[in-house]
């Protein structure tokens, strides 16, 4: 697309210049006058992203990707007010609602939101800057190459002229919108690049309502659910007697989220479609009402449905029965055993192996994750003859409203989604079936509701990281040089493998396997999906490599890493080796590699996903037979950082929630049900064990950004148990850690 088609229109109105943009809608222009404008500063008009300037020059950008920490809220405007050369503190910013003629695809997650929509942003800034100087260029009859823009004000040096934007802005929402417009370089940019608050801090710190469990309104009940206590069983009848008789209680109700013949979405998973409905006055009512309903439940029998995945259609088997961890680990034993399907071959790997001087293997095993985000699920719904509304906290607004309307009977034009600020998401927020259901029960019972999760009620009905398994082997030749590679590696019910992936490309002999076996137990993305498994294992086996071969694990990894720039084998390796030795490179310096204080003991790690690079050196102390996380030094490549604070809080973030999840994070399951339940079973990290000093890096250059949500996640799980080996001199090979070796935790 050429940068015209980004702009969707110009309309003047209310003396102010409006110039809304589109990223993935934006060869349908709209006409103006289908866009309303209502006078600032009270209220905003709606439209994809936006940049509006009233007559007294402040500017406002309407994000349109839903917040929940990432900051994107923030940065956004940051870039849209660099190339517009706005003064930040007249920028003001507020949340999009779900549209997806005027947005597009509003999506929060795969690190991918100022990624897809940075050069949208800059052109948006850009436009209305330039409109701005042929304004000003108009007025004081001057060519409008000798016009300058700075911090909001329009100047012409010759003449002494000078003008704020909201002088021009009602004559350059006349103009037409230039077919080209000139980004700045890099060093040119004043805003991005520098550290600004988030903009909706003031309201997080003094308790304002923003979250969807703030949301109010008038009338609304409480509603909850009742769902199966265990995967493979489903819904057969109820007795509701005494608790439709229980003070406060409205109605108990029936309602299937999904029909059985509906063709489900990639994001529409959801294992327990029939479900118990309690709805009341107030939350204490409805939470002592559900103990009081009497549930019958019932085996599921082998099932399929249909899944449009994108465009994709396909038919997914559902297998019955009621499933265990300990058969999910002697299944995938058992598959690791044998053969799998080939993903990747380069070389001869068997005959390398066969004459190789030594060989080390290795297997490695993971649980299921709850993501238990901080907030509890929840979502507002009013269901009229006339239409829906709903509001919450919600990832993929654009994935959930066509089944929201698909099952209300509805056209999409008539189901309205209000996005509140997420209170964590890690990819759970991305399902909205408690979307549906909030509508399901609001319809039946034909008043606005509020429905609420107990943390119960999510970590028993999904949606879960999967439980993982890679064998790993490696051959070295006389002179311990790495020969041969491969990796095997499967779960329940989906493989982690990323074929392409480093070291591929960087072995002359590799292979690359892998396995599945089916589930009823749902499964969705977690923070990383897939590499937050495969980063830590691969690292920490590479370090075992390196041991073997007598070298230090940063040059064996930069030895690698070099034969994979210069000599590369096979031609889809989907990582940039000059990228991935920086980051290396990087993390030596700053953590001191090479003179680790006494008692102290340094793993390290380095990947690449989700288009970025991350690398960390962990140093474990032991205090007695518990180890320790005294400090973690960690380089980031993610091309331009936007706002230098709040990417260091996401890394500092994804370490802290990297060691509480590869020490202690763990879901079993016994007969399909969850063995954990609450945070009295269901370890998360406490203060004490977090890392005590955490410093983050950033490689400096020009690239384009490239994402920073989920790349310094997965490697802290190798960092960190190669750092455990140093200092215990045991090797883990199951996560959780702390349970793995229980000699190695007090």
């Amino acid at each position: 697309m050429g940068r015209r088609a980004f702009i969707k229109n110009t309309s003047l109105a209310g003396g102010g210049l409006v110039l809304g943009f589109s990223i993935f809608n934006a060869c349908k222009p709209k006409d103006s006058n289908e866009v309303a404008v209502r006078e600032m500063p009270d209220e905003w008009f709606e439209i994809n992203s936006y940049l509006k300037i009233g007559d007294n020059g402040l500017v406002t950008i309407m994000a349109p990707n839903p917040e929940f920490g990432q900051g994107v809220i923030t940065s956004m405007p940051m870039i849209v007010a660099d190339e517009l050369d706005v003064d930040w503190e007249d920028v003001l910013v507020e949340q999009a609602n779900f549209d997806q003629e005027a947005y597009g695809w509003q999506f929060t997650g795969g690190s991918q939101g100022i990624r897809r929509r940075w050069e949208g942003l800059r052109i948006a800034g850009a436009s209305a800057k330039q409109m701005l100087k042929q304004a000003a260029a108009q007025t004081w009859a001057v060519p409008i190459g000798e016009i300058s823009v700075s911090n909001g004000v329009v100047s012409h040096e010759a003449s002494g002229n000078t003008a704020g934007f909201g002088d021009l802005a009602s004559l350059a929402a006349t103009l037409e919108v230039p077919e080209e417009v000139t980004l700045k370089n890099v060093e040119d940019f004043t805003i991005i690049g520098t550290s600004k608050k988030d903009v909706e801090t003031r309201k997080i710190i003094t308790g304002k309502p923003l979250f969807g469990l703030d949301y109010q309104y008038e009338g609304a009940l409480t509603a909850m659910v009742i769902h199966p206590p265990a995967f493979g069983l489903r819904l057969k009848s109820f007795d509701a007697t005494a608790a439709r008789s229980m003070p406060g209680i409205v109605d108990v109700i029936q309602i299937k989220t999904l029909e059985d013949s509906f063709t489900r979405g990639y994001f529409d998973t959801n294992a327990f479609t029939d479900l118990v409905a309690v709805v009341g006055k107030s939350t204490w009512e409805v939470m002592n009402a559900k103990k009081s309903v009497q549930a019958e439940w019932e085996p599921i029998s082998d099932s399929r449905f249909k899944m449009d995945r994108f465009g994709n259609e396909m038919e997914i088997e559902v297998p019955g029965g009621l499933e265990s961890t300990d058969d999910h680990y002697a299944k995938m034993e058992e598959m690791a055993a044998g053969s799998g399907t080939t993903a990747r071959k380069d070389g001869n790997p068997e005959r390398a192996f066969a004459g190789a001087a030594q060989v080390i293997e290795r297997s490695y095993s993971c649980p299921f994750l709850a993501h238990n985000c901080m907030e509890p699920m929840n979502f507002f719904a009013h269901v009229t003859e006339e239409g829906a509304k709903l509001a919450g906290p919600l990832q993929a607004p654009v994935l959930t409203e066509p089944t929201v309307a698909a099952r209300l009977n509805l056209p999409p034009e008539k189901v309205e989604i209000e996005l509140t600020r997420m209170g964590g998401g890690f990819g759970r927020r991305a399902y909205g079936h408690y979307a549906v259901e909030a509508a399901l029960i609001s319809r039946e019972v034909g008043q606005p509701v509020k429905l609420v999760y107990t943390r119960e009620d999510d970590m028993t009905c999904g949606i879960y990281r999967p439980t993982y398994h890679a064998t790993y082997r490696a051959a070295l030749d006389a002179d311990n040089n790495l020969v041969a590679f491969h990796v095997k590696a499967g779960g329940i019910p989906e493989t982690p493998l990323f074929a392409n992936r480093f070291p591929a490309g960087a072995v002359e002999n590799y292979l690359a396997e892998q396995w599945e076996v089916n589930s009823n137990i749902t499964i969705g993305a977690f923070r990383a999906p897939r590499s937050n498994f495969m980063a830590g294992v691969e690292q920490a086996f590479l370090d075992e490599v390196a041991e073997l071969a007598g070298k230090d694990p940063i040059d064996f990894r930069l030895e690698l890493i070099e034969r994979a720039k210069n000599n590369p084998v096979g031609e889809n390796n989907d990582y940039d080796p000059d990228r991935l030795a920086g980051v290396l490179k990087l993390v030596r310096e700053k953590s001191n590699w090479d003179q680790s204080p006494r008692g102290v003991h340094r793993g390290v790690a380095a990947y690449f996903c989700h288009n970025s690079y991350a690398a960390h050196v962990i140093d474990v102390v032991m205090e007695g037979n518990t180890p320790k996380v005294e400090r973690v030094v960690c380089a980031l490549d993610c091309g331009i950082v936007i706002n230098p604070d709040a990417a260091t809080n996401m890394a500092e973030g994804a370490i802290v929630d990297g060691v509480g999840n590869a020490m202690y994070g763990e879901l079993t399951f016994t007969d399909g049900r969850t063995n954990q339940t609450n945070f009295d079973k269901y370890k998360i990290i406490r203060h004490a064990e977090a890392p005590k000093n955490i410093e983050v890096y950033f490689v400096e250059n020009d690239i384009d950004p490239t994402g920073l949500g989920e790349p310094p996640f997965p490697p802290v799980t190798g960092a960190l148990a190669n750092a455990i080996y140093k200092a215990s001199g045991r090797r883990l090979y199951r996560q959780p850690f702390a349970t793995d070796r229980p000699a190695i935790v007090g």
